[in-house]
């Protein structure tokens, strides 16, 4: 070990090669130093940023500032990376500022380049090259200039220049031209917060929203027992049990709706502090209609730019309407279980789909897993609204520091909820099935169906009645007339589920 630690230390001077022929003992032990100086050399490249020089893999499109960041912000891995969607709304914005820049002056070459290698990020061809955490400065400058060496060192290998030398195409000042991280992160905010509610978050909604509304109008005939603060009360058809959740998904999505304008909103043309210094008048607005163009959104640009840094209102909203559908799912796939709770010992009144086997332990167990996943999700979503929340309130000054936090559980709460509401949909709610036999009989039983004597013989006769059948273990009917309230003809004519269902 030693050896070898004096040999890599040897002058340069001793490390010429041997003469030709068999090679001495000394020579044959320095080949792999000079080996692995080779390879180290061929690894990496120089870049530079304000800070100095820094090695950055010679495979790899990102530069100085990207590297440090991955230095100064070792948080969480590669779990916590920035959401890819994040990264694509950024190639979406960078590829039309390069277009309207073309407009202003830059030279066509260069923004024919940047443009070539944006569409690249946006298709996800260079994933691979965005390795920074959320964890890093509040403004998202590190991403942003990630962001912008990747493009401009891609857009230099188009145009047949070398890496890292930011030649012909700079970094800053041709791909993040008239722009600041302080506008740029919180339009690709935007961009990939309403492109995941309109890819994912609306359509699962949606397909939520017909299958339980199907299910509303199957059990439309199907007479049950209500249930108030968890106990007995007087029935319903299940059909209208189901059209309380369909209302909830309609009310969920139409929130959704509402919240969105806000979010179309583009902050890009404030630049670092809102005022648009070092950009063109009438930039902000023609790359919010190129974005638009390019993504079939409504995206127009922010009327108040100070706005649009210093807080992130909209998003906040936007969260809030998603915290909602939560609550809205929560509620839903809780009702569902527990109506579904048995097979034996439990209300039993939904057969809900056998997808897989519920225990390690309980042969033949069978759980609404489905139901837990939604539930999960829901809580989830509640708290990434919370740091939503903090995140939005911290808005000081001219610019708000939480941009990566906000968008992070945004994109987080409307992805889980798409994609739970879908396998909601296809793996629990359309395979539903009415427990009839069980529904006939918890009904039938219920004490609560002497709520229609109330015309009748007044309340506090027919709170006896009650009283004293659950206390006797006897039907109402059996008690009424013991009771002396009325005859067996009248409780057949006044109590009946089906004439309980609505207004008279």
């Amino acid at each position: 070990m030693y050896r070898s630690l004096r040999i890599l230390l040897l002058p340069t001077r001793l490390l010429q090669p041997c003469p030709p022929g068999p090679a001495c003992t000394s020579c044959a032990l320095r080949r792999p130093a000079i080996a692995v100086r080779m390879a180290s050399q061929d690894s990496f490249r120089i870049e530079y940023d304000t800070f100095g020089e820094l090695k950055v893999p010679s495979d790899k499109y990102y530069g100085a500032q990207t590297v440090r960041s991955t230095l100064n912000f070792k948080i969480g891995g590669v779990t916590e990376r920035m959401p890819i969607p994040v990264i694509k709304a950024f190639g979406i914005f960078k590829r039309a500022a390069a277009e309207v820049n073309q407009d202003y002056g830059l030279d066509p070459k260069i923004a024919g380049a940047i443009v070539k290698a944006a569409d690249e990020v946006i298709s996800g061809k260079l994933n691979d090259h965005f390795p920074l955490v959320v964890w890093q400065t509040g403004s998202g400058t590190q991403t942003n200039m990630n962001v912008n060496e990747v493009i401009s060192n891609r857009a230099i290998e188009i145009l047949g220049g070398k890496l890292g030398s930011k030649d012909p195409v700079h970094p800053n000042d041709h791909v993040n031209k008239s722009q600041s991280s302080n506008d740029s992160f919180p339009t690709a905010m935007h961009i990939a917060a309403a492109t995941e509610v309109h890819e994912v978050l609306l359509p699962g909604l949606q397909k939520l929203h017909d299958a339980l509304d199907a299910k509303a109008k199957e059990f439309a005939q199907i007479i049950k027992i209500g249930r108030t603060h968890t106990q007995d009360a007087v029935p319903l058809t299940l059909g209208q049990e189901f059209s309380a959740y369909v209302q909830q998904m309609k009310y969920g999505m139409a929130r959704i709706k509402a919240a969105m304008p806000r979010v179309y909103e583009l902050a890009a043309g404030g630049t670092a502090v809102g005022t648009g210094l070092n950009t063109r008048i009438g930039f902000a607005e023609k790359v919010a209609a190129k974005v638009a163009a390019l993504t079939g959104l409504p995206f127009v640009t922010a009327p108040n730019k100070f706005e649009a840094l210093a807080a992130h209102d909209a998003l906040v909203e936007l969260s809030g309407a998603m915290n909602t559908v939560a609550c809205s799912l929560m509620k839903i796939a809780n009702d569902i279980r527990f109506l579904g709770s048995g097979p034996r010992s439990g209300l039993g009144e939904l057969l809900l789909p056998e997808n897989e086997p519920g225990s390690s332990i309980m042969p033949g167990k069978v759980n609404p897993t489905q139901c837990e996943a939604v539930t999960m999700v829901a809580a989830q979503v509640m708290g990434n609204h919370v740091a939503v929340t903090v995140g939005g309130s911290n808005g000081h000054f001219e610019l708000n520091v939480f941009k990566p936090l906000i968008i992070k559980n945004v994109l987080n709460s409307a992805r889980l909820l798409g994609d739970v509401s879908v396998s909601f949909a296809d793996n629990c709610v359309v395979g539903i099935q009415a427990n009839i036999e069980r529904i006939n009989k918890l009904m039938s039983e219920s004490l609560m169906l002497v709520t229609a004597l109330n015309p009748h013989i007044g309340y506090d006769k027919a709170a006896k009645i009650a009283k004293t059948a659950h206390k006797n273990g006897s039907t109402l009917k059996e008690t009424a007339i013991e009771l002396g309230y009325l005859t067996a003809e009248q409780f057949d004519e006044w109590v009946k589920p089906k004439d309980m269902l609505g207004p008279k």
